[in-house]
């Protein structure tokens, strides 16, 4: 991969970045897994840096805005998404990938909360975004969020699978690379105080391209932190 994204004419080494390495997890305890990813956020944090999570399921997110909330009183989440991720529970269990959205907006309001790429869900989920008017198309529906701390969370089946099929729930009528790099350039005058990219499944593609465009998509979102 080069060093340069011409999308922010910015070197990698304009960014001060550090790799913390990985967690490792108790196999099988979920509640066990998502206190520990909450307590390495929270020290992050506390270092007065920001956090950048890679990789795992989407409920990663839901422990880094627990931990990320206790810093910001101002704090709005901007969701890339094929799914909706608002459900109360999914197959009787509520800490899913499927609910982590709906738990954050109980953490936040979900007033600050919007959404993008949207294309699957129940129709309870669609009738909850609606109400609040989560879901939106146009960058600049994201300006009721200006003057807020923003974290961005990327869930990698919001492109399309023509663009990215290594993904565990891959959607078809997803935007392309260049259109969710657009929305970056967009966010990228806002305050961005933390973010993660999630659900790559690097199995589903043996081509490798997946894994390229994930390591891709990392890149440009570094460029706007």
């Amino acid at each position: 991969m080069e060093e340069y994204p011409p999308y922010f004419d910015k070197q990698l080494e304009d960014c001060n970045f550090h790799d913390a390495g990985d967690l490792e997890f108790p196999l099988g305890n979920t509640v066990k897994s998502l206190d520990l990813i909450q307590k390495n956020v929270d020290e992050i944090y506390r270092d007065g840096k920001k956090v950048f999570g890679i990789g795992g399921e989407h409920l990663v997110t839901l422990p880094e805005i627990k931990a990320v909330s206790k810093y910001y009183n101002n704090l709005a989440i901007v969701h890339f998404d094929a799914h909706t991720d608002l459900r109360e529970e999914y197959l009787g269990e509520k800490l899913s990938h499927s609910a982590v959205i709906r738990h954050c907006g109980d953490i936040i309001g979900f007033e600050n909360i919007k959404q993008i790429g949207i294309r699957s869900g129940m129709k309870e989920e669609f009738e909850l975004m609606k109400k609040y008017k989560t879901l939106i198309h146009k960058q600049e529906e994201l300006d009721v969020l200006r003057g807020k701390d923003i974290f961005i969370t990327v869930d990698l089946d919001v492109l399309d699978t023509s663009v990215i099929p290594g993904t565990g729930t891959p959607e078809a009528g997803g935007l392309s690379f260049n259109e969710l790099i657009n929305w970056f350039k967009y966010l990228s005058e806002f305050n961005i105080i933390g973010a993660d990219v999630v659900e790559l499944a690097p199995d589903y593609d043996s081509s490798g391209v997946s894994t390229a465009v994930a390591t891709k998509v990392i890149r440009e979102l570094l460029m706007i932190m």
